[in-house]
């Protein structure tokens, strides 16, 4: 069984997370077996305030979270109407967390950005020469921030073999499901959308 940590920070876009949190959680638990992926929440801080006003306690923070096979970064938020950055465009500029994506980045089989995490992985300098995509209002700030980076924002996801990158919100979902068949097969991966209901995956 593989884990997934998924990344939450203050302002994250609900679906960003939860989606992909679903997808990994359900997978393979089908016709009563134990699943393909245990699935937990880490922050850099105890308490986390998603968009609108969603409170979540994290399972970890970095002081204490286990390696994970698989960590994703959502993304979410933009900039208030006095220019002040919040939700992603806040912490792509965080070091701390910068440090802890690039330290983490060494250790897992695969990392993962949905919506404008991909902001975090640009800043952090993991896109450099590879493919990309994020959501589609934020593509001439990816393009000012990661120049070196091919980007496909047409496209739900795109996979750099290692590094798996989604476009805007619902779109983890779609790439979280591609990873699950990218590990486990197609049939693994149809399954799960089988069971959520989730006819947009073909």
């Amino acid at each position: 069984m593989r884990t997934v940590a998924i990344f939450i920070f203050d302002d994250v876009e609900v679906l960003d997370f939860t989606g992909p949190f679903e997808i990994f959680g359900v997978a393979g638990k089908q016709n009563g077996q134990k699943g393909y992926f245990n699935v937990f929440t880490v922050a850099e801080k105890s308490t986390i305030s998603a968009r609108n006003n969603l409170v979540i306690t994290p399972t970890y923070t970095f002081e204490n979270c286990p390696i994970p096979d698989i960590l994703l970064i959502p993304g979410g938020g933009g900039f208030r109407p006095d220019g002040t950055p919040f939700g992603s465009r806040k912490e792509m500029n965080n070091q701390r967390l910068l440090d802890w994506v690039k330290a983490m980045n060494e250790k897992v089989e695969l990392l993962l950005s949905v919506c404008t995490g991909s902001l975090i992985l640009a800043k952090a300098g993991l896109l450099e020469g590879l493919s990309g995509t994020t959501h589609y209002k934020a593509v001439e700030q990816m393009k000012e921030v990661a120049p070196n980076t091919q980007l496909f924002p047409q496209e739900r996801w795109v996979d750099n073999g290692r590094i798996i990158l989604s476009a805007g919100v619902s779109a983890g979902i779609d790439m979280s499901l591609y990873v699950v068949s990218k590990l486990y097969g197609q049939s693994a991966a149809s399954d799960t959308a089988t069971y959520i209901q989730y006819d947009y995956w073909k």
